[in-house]
């Protein structure tokens, strides 16, 4: 039986293609309130985000949108017009918290319940943030904490928050090395990496494509800290390599830089190729006297005269 094609005027169903990890598969099967999806504030953009709540918060993933202008899905017996593909990877929600902490710092700059600093009132469901477990696991690194009674108070630390990103560059490094990824020293964004033999690669060149990958998650004073903190060089410092002669890709046709039609040319008067092979020098030695040219048998023939 042929999918279903939706009619003018059907309601939209409420269903995606998404990529997660494992751990959202018991909620896939059966439904419930322990996984939901919540807009956030970026730390990098300062905008709203997408993010996945898996099991009540015992993981957080960011949700990303990989879409064309021309896409659909078939699902069962029906056409899904929403060509969308929707993928979720693991992220460390104290990212997200570091931006109310710093924010907090500036303008306040005292001890606080980790409660009146995560507050939003462009994304509301911050507060999801604070029932995640790796995040009461984890404030303790990248703030100063005090105990009054059987309250807790935290303030930011800049250096707390700088030694605890260091780790995070260092275990990307570590993943990186170990799944043969390649990386060069004018590698400045996570979208160009430059394929080079293993000779000459860095250390650094590793470190900094790492700060790179961590940086996607923090505000950019934050990154220009760490990128001091890690003795990075200024990347305008570098010397630029010479421009390669590679064409820039592009989704547009490439268009011939040159008139390819003149290679297909028999114009009289250019010089010929005055090697023969030795094929042709044996067919030069041969008597052709008798022999007719192929295309006098295509020719009409002459009428006879009277």
């Amino acid at each position: 039986m042929p999918p279903r094609r939706k009619k003018a005027g059907d309601v939209p169903s409420d269903q995606w293609v998404l990529i997660a990890p494992d751990s959202l598969k018991d909620d896939a099967e059966k439904p419930s309130d322990k996984t939901l999806f919540a807009k956030l504030r970026s730390p990098l953009s300062d905008k709203g985000a997408m993010f996945l709540f898996i099991s009540c918060g015992q993981q957080v993933c960011e949700v990303k949108v990989f879409q064309e202008e021309y896409r659909s899905w078939f699902i069962g017996q029906t056409v899904q017009e929403d060509g969308r593909l929707l993928y979720a990877t693991p992220v460390d929600p104290l990212f997200l918290v570091l931006y109310y902490l710093m924010k907090a710092d500036k303008e306040q700059g005292k001890f606080q319940p980790v409660e009146q600093i995560v507050v939003d009132e462009e994304f509301p469901a911050c507060t999801l943030l604070l029932q995640c477990t790796p995040v009461a696991q984890s404030l303790h690194h990248v703030t100063e904490e005090k105990e009054i009674g059987s309250k807790k108070f935290y303030k930011y630390s800049k250096k707390k928050t700088l030694a605890w990103l260091k780790k995070k560059v260092d275990q990307t490094v570590k993943v990186l090395k170990d799944s043969d990824v390649c990386v060069g020293g004018t590698t400045q964004s996570v979208s160009f990496i430059r394929v080079k033999q293993e000779s000459d690669i860095h250390e650094e060149d590793y470190v900094r494509y790492a700060h790179g990958l961590v940086s996607e998650y923090i505000s950019g004073e934050l990154r220009d800290e760490l990128s001091t903190y890690l003795n990075l060089p200024d990347v305008s410092s570098l010397t630029p390599e010479p421009p390669t002669k590679k064409r820039k890709l592009s989704d547009k046709p490439v268009e011939a830089e040159e008139d390819y039609t003149k290679y297909n040319s028999n114009d009289k008067g250019k010089k010929t190729n005055s090697k023969m092979t030795a094929a042709q020098k044996s067919l030069a030695k041969v008597d052709k006297s008798g022999m007719k040219n192929i295309s006098s048998f295509f020719s009409p023939k002459s009428k006879a005269t009277k």
